[in-house]
């Protein structure tokens, strides 16, 4: 696993608020195309690209903009009426890491954050393929 170097956040390693948004630009259009996800992502991605953005920026150490909205995160909970399978979220990982590709996030910051989201991801399982 790796570690984060001394006195420095993921938010600040990965680029901050512009990498986050660039990423999740990139990340939803893989989403909606993907036949295992689309079917749990309702309409209104303006909103869901926010929230993500939200979320992301306070998950790698940013501003707790998502908390200071919408209260904690407690994805799992949130997601509890959607059917999280282990397909599907390898399918959420393997979008991430294509939009990672995408806007070049390389080295060490990019497998921290990756880690992080990998074990986010096997937390939101709740029921099976």
């Amino acid at each position: 696993m790796q570690q984060q170097p001394e006195g420095e956040t993921l938010y600040e390693a990965i680029g901050g608020e512009e990498t986050i948004r660039n990423l999740v630009k990139a990340f939803y259009p893989r989403v909606y195309r993907d036949p295992d996800l689309s079917p749990i992502f309702p309409d209104g991605v303006e909103s869901i690209m926010r929230k993500q953005c939200q979320f992301l920026t306070q998950f790698t150490g940013g501003p707790p903009l998502y908390s200071d909205q919408y209260g904690p995160p407690r994805m799992q909970q949130r997601h509890l009426a959607f059917e999280i399978t282990p397909r599907r979220a390898a399918a959420w990982l393997r979008c991430m890491n294509e939009a990672m590709d995408e806007i070049g996030l390389s080295g060490h910051p990019r497998q921290w954050f990756y880690e992080r989201l990998t074990q986010v991801a096997g937390i939101m399982v709740n029921t099976e393929d």
